[in-house]
This record gives C-alpha cells, sequence and structure tokens, in this order.
C-alpha cells in the first residue's frame, strides 16, 4: 500500500470513530464507553497479538494489529473529545520520542546522522536508550504530568505502568531496582532466595494464617521473575509457554483416557497420571 493509500486508510479509520461517537447517529455502545472501561479490551487485543506472532499466521497477525490499532483510535477519540489531544498528537508524540531516544540515528530534528561511529551491537544500543530514558525520568517527561506533581518525589517505579501483567510489572520493577546496585550479584544466589520463599510459604501455611499465605506467595513469584531476569528470561513469556504446555499435554492425556474407554471425568487420578506420563514419554520420542 502506497503512502497516499496508508494515510488515506487511516483517515477513514479515524472517521468511522468519530461516526461510532456521534451522539445523533453513532453506536450506543460505543457511546457508552469511557477510557476506564475499554482498558480490558486493550490489554486483551494486545496479548492477542502476541498469539498471533506465536502461531506465525501473517493474515491473523494483520487482523490483531487491526484491532489493537482501533483501541488507540477509541482512546484518542474520547481524549479529543474532552480537548485533551487526538490521535494526530499521539502520532506526533511517538515520533518525538523515537527521535530523542535514538540520538545514534537522528539529529534532534529527525534528520538522519551521516554514517559513522554508530553502535552497531544492540547491547550497546540498549545501553544509550535506558540512558536517555532515566534522563527523561529525572525531568519527569517520561510520565505524563508527573513534573506537575506536587509530591517532592513521585518515587524511583512510577513510571512502571501498574496495569502491567503482575509478572511483567515485577520484572521491571526488579530491574530499575538493580539499575542502582540493588540486586543479587549472580543467578544462584537468587536461586537460594527462591528457596528461602518457598521455606516461608511452608511456614506460613502450618500456621494457617490465610493473609501471610497469600503475601508469601507473592514474595516468592516477584523472586522467581527476579531470577528469570537474572537469566535473561521473559517471566511472562515463560509462564506463557509454561501454560500452553500444560494446556497440550492435558488435552493430549484426555484424549488418550477417551481412547482407552474412560473419559476424562471418570478417570481416577491414577490413570490420569499414568496417561501424563504416556504423553510425556510420547513428547520425548518426538
Amino acid at each position: 500500500m502506497s503512502a497516499q493509500a496508508t494515510q488515506a486508510a487511516i483517515d477513514r479509520l479515524i472517521g468511522l470513530m468519530a461516526t461510532l461517537r456521534d451522539p445523533d447517529f453513532g453506536c450506543a455502545w460505543d457511546l457508552a464507553q469511557t477510557p476506564a472501561s475499554i482498558v480490558p479490551f486493550t490489554i486483551e487485543e494486545a496479548y492477542e497479538v502476541a498469539d498471533a506472532v506465536e502461531r506465525g499466521r501473517p493474515s491473523d497477525l494483520r487482523d490483531e494489529l487491526g484491532d489493537l490499532l482501533l483501541q488507540v483510535v477509541f482512546q484518542a477519540r474520547l481524549a479529543e473529545e474532552t480537548g485533551a489531544f487526538d490521535f494526530g498528537d499521539v502520532v506526533a508524540a511517538i515520533t518525538a520520542k523515537l527521535i530523542r531516544r535514538h540520538p545514534h540515528v537522528f539529529e534532534p530534528d529527525g534528520r538522519v546522522l551521516e554514517d559513522g561511529g554508530r553502535p552497531t551491537d544492540p547491547d550497546a544500543v540498549a545501553v544509550l536508550w535506558n540512558a536517555v530514558k532515566a534522563r527523561e525520568r529525572a525531568a519527569g517527561r517520561d510520565t505524563p504530568g508527573l513534573e506537575d506533581d506536587p509530591r517532592p518525589d513521585p518515587g524511583p517505579f512510577a513510571d512502571i505502568a501498574r496495569a502491567l501483567p503482575a509478572l511483567s510489572r515485577a520484572e521491571k520493577i526488579s530491574r530499575r531496582a538493580a539499575s542502582v546496585g540493588f540486586d543479587w550479584p549472580d543467578p544462584a544466589e537468587v536461586v537460594a532466595k527462591v528457596r528461602e520463599e518457598i521455606d516461608e510459604v511452608s511456614q506460613a501455611m502450618a500456621e494457617g494464617a490465610p493473609g501471610a499465605i497469600a503475601e508469601e506467595i507473592g514474595d516468592l513469584l516477584f523472586s522467581v521473575a527476579n531470577l528469570a531476569r537474572h537469566l535473561s528470561i521473559d517471566p511472562e513469556e515463560a509462564l506463557r509457554r509454561g501454560n500452553a504446555k500444560f494446556e497440550r499435554r492435558f488435552t493430549a492425556m484426555a484424549t488418550r483416557l477417551d481412547r482407552d474407554g474412560t473419559p476424562l471425568a471418570k478417570s481416577d487420578l491414577a490413570a490420569m497420571e499414568a496417561a501424563w506420563q504416556a504423553v510425556k514419554r510420547d513428547e520425548r520420542k518426538e
């Protein structure tokens, strides 16, 4: 699609969203929405994009990216109606941020730098990116409204979105703490911390205090997210893959039990465990 056709498609989408929000001609459901009410849909669509990437089907990814783009257009329309900003402001803001965070590629006015001395190592680029972000945090630029926050110090984690999945936010929080030296020196010590947290969960269970058990489970999960960071593993992605593995094996187990004449609902734990182990053995053979 040409640049002109792309712009026309974007303009049409923005126009369609305006019509859906029109008090006289719009859709009752769209008119009832608020910025807060559509957040769950935005989060869901982001996960569906990730799922489409994992499936490796370009047509699915195209459609899911469209659904996610709709969420951006929807939020921008709601903001425009209040006079806060519009879709063009969203595009301008991310464009400015990309230029600002790539000083090794762009001049401040967006012109491409001449070749020479540009880092080619992704890790070196990540260091530059994080340095720019740190300067932005110090200036309050990366958190809208933070520069006007009446609190003298909004905290070192103020710009880490609270709506992130808990495992992803735990990884980001621990990474931020590690950036100022508050960290274990190697993964082995994090493993020891995980074991310590498991012991504390057991202790809380022995004491029979539900609140304490929940708190210790939270500490355990945070430590596991920290371990994943030390091993350069995305904990959210690791759990997604763990979920997929369990789902695949459980479904195969149910199929095997049904094939053997005992449906899952009528199987006892021993039969399910035997079928589960058989499924695992079959996987190892593949």
